[in-house]
């Protein structure tokens, strides 16, 4: 597979492992367990940001990434997004926790593991054993918008206000 390009139709076979929340786990050193997100399948029929950042609890990724998108969650919303999928090569538990430490206690942004990086690395959007800081916005299948930021420590293209300023 090549990079990703808004009109490309987003790719079979992509999924990702995640814990989804509940009540029941909400402790954040509770591990759940974890199960497949089908991206293929959900971005069929809704429209999903895939944000991938290059780790968990990392400076840029925990002060401006996922801030971000929590804070603009309802602008997000009101554009139309159904989801939000945080990924990184950290492991789903590991994700689970970063959600719960950010008072993520819904499934509209999901924090989930790109296992191996095997989707970041099939775009070319890997940097060795992590991802890249990037997002993909896609709707029913079609990509419509495809953007990675380059310059460490930041997320113009690839935060909130980035992919809001293209929905």
């Amino acid at each position: 597979m090549s990079e990703l390009k808004a009109g490309d139709s987003f790719p079979e076979g992509v999924s990702f492992t995640y814990v989804p929340y509940t009540p029941e786990q909400a402790d954040i050193i509770a591990c759940g367990t974890g199960i497949k997100y089908d991206a293929s399948k959900e971005a069929k029929d809704k429209k999903i940001v895939i944000v991938a950042v290059p780790g968990a609890f990392t400076p840029t990724c925990q002060e401006q990434h996922v801030v971000s998108y929590t804070k603009n969650k309802d602008k997000l919303k009101a554009k139309g997004v159904d989801q939000v999928v945080f990924i990184a090569a950290n492991d789903h538990f590991v994700m689970s926790a970063w959600g719960k430490a950010n008072g993520v206690t819904d499934d509209y942004i999901i924090f989930a593991s790109d296992n191996g990086t095997e989707f970041s690395k099939s775009i070319g959007w890997a940097s060795g054993e992590r991802t890249q800081r990037y997002a993909i916005v896609v709707d029913h299948g079609k990509v419509t918008y495809a953007e990675r930021d380059t310059v460490r420590g930041t997320v113009t293209n690839s935060g909130a206000e980035g992919v809001l300023a293209h929905l």
